[in-house]
């Protein structure tokens, strides 16, 4: 049962057809994590165009894959890394990102058997 995701949107997107649910959840338990990583490299080294990259190209996963506080979380980083605003004020949201990513990966690999 689906409790850190959810593919409504997903599944209206696509017309309920499984084989693109599938991939679109094995994209997102593919890259998402990585892209994590390149979002806290970008954060830890202020690289700020880095961390707004990676985070603006998972903004839509999160979205889609109705991670409704993730996304909003994700906003907030792309805001930071448009002010240019400094570390520590991030460490916290984007650490709230990474849970909320590591559960619905781990949710979703139960839950389709991946």
């Amino acid at each position: 049962m689906a409790i850190n995701y959810n593919l409504a949107k997903v599944y209206a997107l696509s017309d309920n057809d499984s084989e693109f649910v599938m991939q679109i959840i094995t994209l997102f338990i593919t890259e998402v994590p990585q892209d994590m990583v390149q979002i806290d490299l970008g954060i830890k080294t202020k690289d700020h165009k880095l961390a707004y990259a990676y985070a603006h190209k998972i903004k839509p996963t999160l979205d889609l894959l109705g991670m409704s506080v993730a996304f909003e979380e994700i906003l907030q980083v792309e805001a930071w890394t448009k002010r240019e605003g400094k570390r520590k004020e991030i460490v916290d949201t984007f650490e709230s990102i990474q849970n909320q990513v590591d559960k619905a990966v781990k949710e979703i690999k139960k839950d389709f058997e991946i």
